[in-house]
């Protein structure tokens, strides 16, 4: 059966679908942080990268689909997310790329695609960007390459939902517990700064790229998308129809098969 929690009800109570057991897990060190991650399955590697406030939870989804589909699957909690810690500087997109860098090189893997999810987007495209002979293609789910690709927030009960649970995931991973709200609020100030790509910069960029935007979401723009496909070389897009910001949570099973058939495209 299908899985469907538009509302994100079952999320906000019970969470994604737990983890499967990894096959190995542990913490790279890197540029002042401790990084988690943990492998599942066999065959071309494939690393999830979840959405700022979230952790590597959030792919319980997807994990097993994609391991049936016979793939090794990493996934990784950002820096400061999840189990993973960090130092006091600002949080960058561009540090953040250089986090999965170290855990590639930890793991042996020469390549490996990149499917991120809102600000795990934007840390894969920018590693693609850095790093193109190390990753063959990126799944850009609902995310931004400049700060006009923004919509004015508006909460919603979706997002309030969502939020609920990232609180309650984080003071059960984090090693700091207690400093939910000033990890929000340095979160907030990278979303709010970064990136800053221009179309010279996004027309630079040399790996496979499909773009891809739920027709519901919440925070970024349908012109951004467009944009977006417009301005990276032979990038593609692609719309999930009934879905928000939350598709992967929401709609999982549509989800995975739109993030295989473009794995299978590269």
């Amino acid at each position: 059966m299908d899985v469907t929690d538009d509302e994100l009800l079952n999320f906000e109570a019970h969470g994604a679908a737990p983890l499967p057991r990894p096959q190995r897990e542990g913490f790279v060190e890197n540029d002042g942080a401790r990084i988690w991650y943990a492998t599942y399955g066999s065959g071309p590697a494939v690393i999830l990268l979840h959405g700022g406030l979230g952790n590597a939870g959030n792919w319980g989804y997807q994990v097993p689909a994609l391991v049936a589909a016979g793939r090794q699957v990493v996934v990784i909690d950002s820096r400061g997310h999840g189990r993973s810690t960090r130092d006091m500087r600002p949080y960058h997109y561009a540090q953040m790329a250089g986090d999965v860098l170290a855990v590639m090189d930890c793991l042996e893997l020469t390549r490996a695609a990149l499917v991120g999810w809102s600000d795990g987007a934007c840390t894969a495209l920018i590693l693609a960007d850095q790093r193109p002979e190390r990753v063959p293609g990126v799944f850009f789910f609902a995310c931004n390459m400049d700060p006009s690709g923004t919509l004015e927030f508006k909460p919603t009960p979706v997002i309030d939902r969502c939020f609920s649970r990232h609180r309650k995931d984080y003071q059960a991973l984090s090693a700091t517990p207690d400093a939910f709200e000033s990890f929000v609020g340095d979160v907030s100030k990278m979303m709010a700064s970064e990136p800053n790509y221009t179309a010279t910069d996004l027309a630079g960029i040399k790996v496979p790229v499909a773009v891809v935007l739920g027709d519901n979401d919440e925070f970024i723009k349908r012109e951004h998308a467009d944009y977006l496909v417009r301005s990276i070389p032979d990038a593609e897009l692609i719309l999930l129809p009934e879905v928000s910001h939350f598709a992967p949570l929401q709609r999982p099973e549509h989800f995975n098969r739109e993030v295989l058939a473009f794995l299978n495209r590269l």
